[in-house]
């Protein structure tokens, strides 16, 4: 009853189309110049991507790998030697260039922009696409339009380990932003994000030990992938696994972790357990919106949820967390708003991914456990970097390419690649995949360059032919 009196005593203003997220949502496109636009955002304008995911934490595994690559020289009969990073200066770089976007991001929607208003706070609906909204300054306002984007994105889960919160700890949002390298880092997880911070850290010289509740690592991949990664990625750190941390707690020695009746103490520690989609806080439920059990919002492949005039895109829409299937869908969902009578579709046929570790992994597509889960006929191509001649010059004995065919229509279901390149290496695959492309015509009806690295797609794909 209270907020039902507030909500109406506040003045509502009217838009054609609120946006709730400044990611992937704030890549308005120019036909829609003439629409009266609200922008909602609660943190730093840009979004994960460009603020604290996959663009700042690629600027840091670069200079990791470099650091990596000087440590292993010495297999290639190189004499080289690293003698460790300037870690505040490295943090200045790449903060210094992202925080200046994100900032110009901001200073042109909230005064540059024409049609656009800049709602700086946390966004709720009150209704039926109406939305109240905290601002971080000033009294709450009260908005309503017609079409409502919601892009509001995920953060980071934090686990009910007693001790965790009072002791403190970094996420994803942080960890890149420490004033100094730390000597020992603890991280609790086994994705991608607990990888790649990883990779960033060891390489530079800290002393990495990371606790996983299941036995391995990137437990999501493929079964061959998650396996190779562990075995290879557990000579560079400290891996606990099989266990979840029982107890958390801050002493003079520094932050002590009890995992599996074991103390394990660290300088700093990074919590990397998963992310959750933002519809708690938008009260979704009060704007009429379904969510799976999981808290993403169901949407339909138009990027449309059950509520008329209502979108959702992004990390709070789906479980991938891709930057670049939030701007596909964006690009969908921005189109359907404005044309709906020309209805867009988005394609989940071939979606990818990859994880920017050393070594660096990427997949497309069903894993080998899916195909026989789903009762899926199918062929297994696999071939080792170390089978063609650039895998000799890199010297790589560990990293592999293995695709999957269905062996009724010929057509690739799934692919997946450890090692150099990866994430590169697997693009043909993905195109093969999204346009329907039979696994024979890749790998017979096109060149391969010798002696480039794409060789092991090819030789993967005629193993899964023979």
């Amino acid at each position: 009853m209270w907020l039902d009196l507030c909500v109406t005593e506040m003045q509502t203003e009217n838009f054609d189309l609120i946006i709730v997220g400044s990611g992937s949502g704030n890549s308005i496109p120019d036909y829609l110049s003439d629409w009266n636009i609200a922008i909602v955002e609660r943190g730093v304008y840009g979004g994960t991507c460009l603020n604290v995911g996959c663009i700042p934490s690629k600027m840091f595994v670069l200079p990791a790998d470099a650091a990596l690559s000087a440590q292993r020289a010495s297999k290639m009969n190189i004499d080289a030697q690293y003698n460790g990073v300037d870690f505040p200066a490295l943090r200045d770089r790449v903060f210094g260039r992202i925080d200046s976007i994100s900032e110009g991001g901001r200073e042109y929607r909230a005064t540059g922009s024409k049609n656009v208003t800049l709602f700086e706070g946390t966004a709720r609906f009150a209704g039926d696409k109406l939305l109240e909204v905290d601002m971080n300054e000033g009294p709450q306002r009260l908005i309503t339009a017609p079409n409502v984007l919601l892009a509001a994105g995920a953060r980071p889960v934090t686990p009910p380990i007693p001790g965790l919160v009072e002791t403190g700890f970094h996420t994803s949002d942080t960890i890149m932003r420490l004033p100094d390298l730390p000597k020992r880092l603890g991280i609790i997880g086994g994705g991608f994000i607990a990888v790649e911070m990883g990779h960033v850290f060891s390489a530079f010289g800290t002393e990495v030990t990371m606790m996983n509740r299941s036995n391995g690592l990137l437990r999501g991949f493929d079964k061959d992938i998650a396996e190779r990664f562990t075995e290879v990625f557990g000579e560079r750190v400290d891996l606990r696994t099989g266990h979840v941390p029982t107890k958390v707690e801050r002493t003079d020695e520094g932050i002590v972790i009890t995992q599996g009746g074991e103390k394990i103490v660290v300088d700093e520690l990074l919590v990397a357990t998963g992310r959750e989609p933002n519809s708690d806080l938008l009260d979704a439920k009060s704007g009429g919106l379904e969510c799976h059990d999981h808290g993403t919002v169901v949407v339909d492949d138009t990027m449309a949820t059950n509520v008329d005039g209502v979108w959702a895109i992004g990390d709070i829409a789906n479980s991938y967390q891709l930057k670049h299937l939030a701007n596909a869908e964006a690009a969908v969902a921005f189109w359907n708003i404005a044309h709906p009578d020309q209805i867009r579709h988005q394609s989940y046929k071939a979606v990818p991914g990859a994880v920017f570790s050393n070594p660096q992994v990427a997949s497309v597509g069903l894993t080998e456990q899916d195909a026989e889960a789903q009762g899926i006929p199918f062929n297994v191509g696999k071939r080792d970097y170390a089978g063609t001649a650039y895998g000799w010059a890199i010297v790589d004995e560990t990293s592999f390419a293995k695709v999957l065919v269905s062996s009724e229509t010929g057509l690739i279901i799934g692919a997946h690649i450890l090692g150099p390149q990866a994430a590169t290496l697997i693009q043909p695959l993905i195109q093969a995949m999204e346009f329907g492309q039979k696994a024979e015509d890749v790998a017979h009806a096109v060149f391969y360059i010798h002696p480039a690295l794409t060789e092991v797609v090819e030789n993967a794909l005629l193993d899964a032919l023979a």
